[in-house]
């Protein structure tokens, strides 16, 4: 039996069983779906994080040797040592995931079938993304502004067109793996031969090498350079807001397309005013005659300040909505409202002669009666501005 691997586990001391999440008893079917998830979750294609390699080499390790009966035989009564051959050595250094005769089915059916078989040289590498925190003010997040900023980066070398070779001369095929980009081996183990699979060493899986380096990159085809842009901020934005600007990341190796930037916003909170969604908040404080007589009070909105009625008898934390006074909507015209939430102040500092005019007004108005509690603040906001 011929095995090609593509990316195979060391041995280790993680118990396969713990690794898929599985019980020792459980059965073949339980076995595939277990790995199915693992492996869709941890596949380099899909999962950008730095473990993520490791993870699926382990899971589809493991999967290897308990979807079959003999090897998991073997693993239950010996351990990692029944099944990593002769003094638990196995095959190091891989550079992908594996696929054994009558098991690459199940990736053909994940995947596509695309991995198996030889790799092959890499060709052009994506470059990688990068993060960008730009502080905005609170009006600048509403309204929308333009803002220069300035990073750094990995560019294309200007010199050498990012080859890496001093110009004027050209890569060289790499003499290890004679083009190929990998080193196969073939070794032989008790369950039969199989070929060991990795990318070249000298090349880093690129086919070709640099013999007469780029005086201005070394060789590594890349500089890093300070860049400037104009970010267009769009109005309405909030804090958190992700602005994606493709091709604004690090060039990528080998000639590949740059990254991504992201401009993550940073909003600072206002003065005076609160954001709930598209909608802002001012908390209004009036004392008793303006709430029991009613009052115009000049207030502060996002278009300026203006006049406004308090209507007489106007209770504690009692809201009043202006329309499209808000934040303008980030996708779609219009905008949110503004809540005004009055509160009333009580005088802690009283001279005699206030003390005895609202002695007098107490005596004649008598006990009030308290209001029925009803929603939280956040709730009755969000009941107004819907209609």
């Amino acid at each position: 039996m011929v095995c090609y691997t593509v990316g195979y586990m060391p041995t280790g001391q993680k118990d396969y069983y713990d690794v898929l999440g599985v019980p020792r008893d459980a059965s073949a079917q339980d076995l595939k779906k277990a790995y199915r998830k693992l492996a869709m979750e941890f596949h380099p294609d899909r999962n950008p994080s730095d473990d993520a390699h490791e993870k699926f080499k382990e899971v589809n390790r493991a999967y290897e040797v308990l979807s079959d009966q003999e090897k998991r035989s073997l693993y239950d009564r010996f351990g990692h040592a029944g099944v990593e051959g002769a003094g638990g050595a196995g095959p190091q250094g891989f550079d992908g995931f594996q696929t054994f005769d009558g098991f690459g089915d199940i990736f053909d059916a994940f995947f596509g079938g695309g991995q198996r078989g030889r790799r092959g040289r890499r060709g052009p590498a994506r470059g990688s993304d990068l993060r960008y925190n730009l502080r905005l003010t609170f009006e600048e997040a509403v309204f929308g502004t333009e803002k220069e900023i300035e990073y750094n980066r990995l560019e294309r070398c200007d010199r050498c067109a990012g080859k890496g070779a001093e110009p004027g001369t050209d890569l060289q095929t790499c003499p290890e793996c004679n083009g190929a980009g990998e080193i196969r081996r073939a070794q032989q183990s008790i369950f039969g031969q199989f070929v060991n699979v990795a990318a070249c060493g000298r090349c880093q899986g690129e086919g070709r090498i640099v013999t007469n380096p780029c005086s201005q990159c070394r060789g590594s085809g890349r500089e890093r350079k300070p860049r400037r842009i104009q970010v267009k901020v769009p109005a309405g934005v909030d804090d958190g807001t992700q602005i994606r600007l493709t091709g604004e990341g690090e060039a990528g190796a080998r000639g590949g397309e740059a990254g991504v930037l992201y401009v993550v916003l940073q909003v600072a909170a206002h003065e005076r005013f609160e954001r709930v969604d598209d909608h802002i908040v001012l908390e209004l404080p009036v004392n008793i005659a303006q709430a029991a007589l009613g009052a115009s009070v000049t207030i502060p909105t996002l278009d300026g300040e203006m006049q406004f009625e308090i209507p007489a008898g106007t209770q504690s934390a009692e809201d009043f909505i202006l329309r499209s006074k808000g934040v303008p909507h980030l996708r779609g015209g219009g905008r949110g409202d503004m809540v005004i939430r009055v509160t009333v102040v009580t005088p802690e500092d009283l001279d005699d002669e206030q003390r005895a005019l609202l002695e007098q007004l107490a005596a004649m108005m008598g006990t009030p009666v308290l209001p029925k509690k009803g929603k939280g603040f956040f709730e009755r906001i969000r009941d107004a501005v819907a209609g």
